[in-house]
């Protein structure tokens, strides 16, 4: 079923504040967060639910507990034509056979850590290959073992029943592929082909007989023949091809790991395992395989809204699935850059993926469409196999079987994910779209991950349209749905669209974080902004929607006795701020208002307009334009204290000057009022400014002494000028007229 999307759920959706997704919406704006994207639903907890392709969440198949092994992993499934599943287990390396009623029992106890690869034999045995340093036992129907293939190879991953009763058994650290046959007392093996290869993970035998493997490091999907003859059927772009599913029309699917997810769970094992014999550190790496950690932190590494991508778009992906079509081409029938897929199994039409993806199934079609399924109890779904309707799900951490068929659960929930309203939030209504008995719940808290510190679900909200959301007042909240129909038939239960939660953050006042001041004479000056178009403001739209209009900085320009200020101003509800500029000198309590309705985060004070002295200056911030009356607030901020001097230093010659012959010397006295004597500079008869330094060495203080010795060249008149700056740029000059 595809949603059909009204002009007012699109309007919504402008306003949405999605994890990863950050509208500017104001304090006095309420927020509305909908979520109706397949995206923003796989982030929540589905118990009984399935999410659509399209984002509608309905009933999932009913997924019941067969058998718990008590076992951390399972590693291998196998199935009789009785309905009988084996499970093989590690650390501990057991073999376990559930029958068809559900009961479970022990059937072999392997000497070996890990039952890596299982299969049933036509006469019911039981194939049980194990690792490292392992072998094949067969294990009849009473538990009774004996070693059938004991190879020199470290690891055996991999066993397929061929078409005349052989067994082929893929392994490594060498890659080599046997075939072994019953032939009286004893079996007798050969090599089938050296894949030349690290591993051959994975094996699979076609309808027609056709033996298919699958290899790590290269990704390889060869075709055996009888013979032993490869040929390539595929060369994937990933490291391992860690399971293979075939179709009843001779189609096959391969599940591929990249290089970071089968280093992460161990699976190639010849980046992660030496041949030290050391068994321990062999099974550790082996353990590694349960990739639920390193999957859950990948995919919550990667929850933010990303662009959408295509399916064929392999560049960063974790695992993959390729339909290898029978007349060779092939197709990539799903890819994620944050789930790492562990089983496949085929079904009528596209495949089931089992995932670490908090031990999700997704059902996806040869078209690409993508649907989850359903989500277990467990970190992991580590294997698939189906008979008929059924279909089995093998978890690890914990080690448990499962089973579902084509009847749904008649009632299932579904918890999003938690909102961060960033403020603690009042919070308004909750409505959503959906056909069939749908209920929803709140609850609300103050930490990240909801504990027993938050509120307890709400009472149930039944109506669609809208009601008034009971949880307390809190920074996050989080809702539930739950679904309830017949059960039975997967089609025509509820179907819930989209959900839609309206809260208001709590206004915070803004803040004035820092204010600058420019060196005496500097001035700013707005420069031309782009302006944004009035009718989004007029709409009531958030602009941010239409890109960011970037602002550009104020422009430096001299002005005498100016003295400028800069700021940064913050508001946390991304309030539009206005400012207000005051002042007061040092010896005075109360502030006077210079400039007030300031969008820009600088000011330029008139240095001119204010008496000489020390002055501090106040930047009041409010956030008045975005909030009702009487909901505004404002912060401030005071400066440190700035001198203001437009009075320049006086300068005069202290005596008459002494001429003896082409030398002069010259005293002259600066003093300032103000401020501080900064530089002086000598002109003789007009030419270039020189500087001088005082008597005592450094222009530091309000009066300075210079005495000056200069050359005169020539006779008659000649004109020394002297000119003296103080620290707020103001300039003084004198000129004295000789004569030799």
């Amino acid at each position: 079923m595809y949603k059909q999307k009204s002009i007012s759920a699109f309007i919504s959706l402008l306003f949405l504040i999605g994890s990863g997704f950050s509208a500017n919406v104001s304090a006095g704006e309420p927020v509305v967060w909908e979520i109706s994207s397949r995206a923003e639903l796989l982030k929540g907890e589905a118990r009984g639910v399935s999410v659509t392709d399209t984002g509608v969440l309905t009933l999932a198949p009913n997924l019941s507990q067969l058998f718990n092994t008590d076992q951390a992993y399972v590693w291998s499934t196998a199935i009789d034509a009785a309905g009988n599943v084996y499970l093989g287990t590690g650390h501990d390396g057991k073999l376990f056979r559930v029958g068809p009623d559900g009961k479970g029992s022990l059937l072999y106890k392997a000497p070996e850590l890990d039952v890596t690869a299982l299969a049933v034999a036509g006469d019911g045995a039981v194939f049980a290959a194990t690792s490292p340093d392992g072998k094949v036992y067969r294990v009849t129907g009473d538990g009774r073992a004996e070693v059938y293939f004991d190879p020199a190879d470290k690891y055996i991953w991999s066993l397929a029943i061929l078409g005349d009763g052989s067994l082929a058994v893929g392994t490594g650290d060498n890659g080599k592929l046997y075939r072994v046959r019953a032939a009286g007392a004893k079996p007798e093996s050969s090599l089938l082909i050296n894949t030349n290869q690290t591993h051959v993970m994975s094996l699979a035998v076609t309808k027609q007989g056709d033996l298919i493997a699958g290899t790590d490091p290269g990704g390889l999907v060869l075709r055996i023949s009888p013979d032993g003859k490869a040929f390539g059927l595929y060369d994937a772009p990933l490291r391992e091809i860690h399971a293979l599913a075939s179709a009843p029309d001779g189609s096959i699917y391969a599940l591929a790991l990249s290089e970071a997810a089968s280093t992460a769970r161990g699976g190639g094992q010849s980046a992660n395992v030496t041949q030290s014999g050391d068994a321990a550190a062999v099974a550790a790496a082996i353990t590694a395989a349960t990739g639920a950690g390193d999957d859950a932190a990948a995919a919550q590494a990667t929850q933010a809204a990303q662009p959408a991508r295509s399916r064929n778009d392999l560049s960063n992906v974790r695992s993959a699935v390729f339909h290898i079509l029978p007349d060779g081409s092939s197709d990539v029938v799903w890819s994620s850059t944050s789930v790492t897929g562990f089983a496949v199994v085929a079904t009528r039409g596209g495949v089931l993926i089992g995932t670490s993806d908090k031990g999700r199934i997704y059902s996806v079609t040869d078209d690409g469409r993508d649907t989850l399924l359903l989500q277990s109890t467990e970190g992991q779904i580590s294997s698939l196999v189906a008979r008929g309707a059924d279909v089995f799900a093998a978890s690890s951490n914990q080690g448990k079987l499962f089973r579902f068929g084509a009847s749904a659960v008649s009632e299932g929930s579904y918890e999003s994910a938690v909102r961060d309203a960033r403020l603690v939030a009042s919070w308004g209504r909750i409505w959503w779209r959906g056909s069939g008995p749908i209920e929803l719940q709140t609850r609300s808290g103050n930490s990240e991950r909801p504990d027993t510190t938050w509120s307890d679900w709400s009472a149930t909200y039944t109506d669609a349209r809208g009601s008034q959301i009971t949880s307390p007042k809190a920074r996050f909240i989080q809702w539930r749905a739950v679904l309830r129909g017949p059960g039975g038939a997967l089609r025509g239960g509820p179907e819930l669209d989209d959900v839609s939660v309206a809260y208001l953050p709590r206004n915070v006042a803004p803040e004035v974080l820092a204010i600058t001041v420019l060196p005496p004479g500097v001035a700013l000056l707005q420069q031309l902004q782009i302006q944004m178009d009035p009718n989004i403001e007029s709409s009531g739209l958030d602009a941010a929607m239409f890109g960011v209009i970037a602002q550009a900085p104020p422009r430096r320009v001299y002005q005498r006795g100016a003295r400028a200020l800069q700021w940064q101003g913050e508001d946390r509800n991304s309030d539009t701020l206005e400012y207000a500029v005051y002042y007061r000198s040092l010896n005075e309590t109360t502030f006077r208002l210079l400039k007030e309705h300031i969008r820009e985060s600088f000011y330029t004070v008139d240095g001119a307009s204010l008496a000489d002295g020390r002055y501090v200056f106040k930047v009041l911030a409010s956030d008045d334009l975005d909030n009702p009356p009487g909901y505004a607030l404002s912060g401030e901020r005071v400066s440190e204290p700035v001198d203001v001097d437009n009075t320049p230093p006086v300068v005069r010659v202290a005596s008459q000057p002494q001429i003896t012959g082409d030398h002069v010397r010259v005293v002259f006295d600066v003093e300032d009022a103000t401020g501080r004597i900064k530089r002086a500079d000598i002109s003789i008869d007009g030419g270039a400014w020189h500087e001088v330094f005082p008597d005592d060495g450094i222009a530091d203080s309000q009066r300075e002494r210079y005495s000056l010795d200069l050359t005169v060249a020539g006779t008659g008149e000649h004109t020394i000028s002297m000119r003296a700056f103080d620290n707020s740029g103001n300039a003084g000059n004198v000129s004295v007229t000789i004569r030799r």
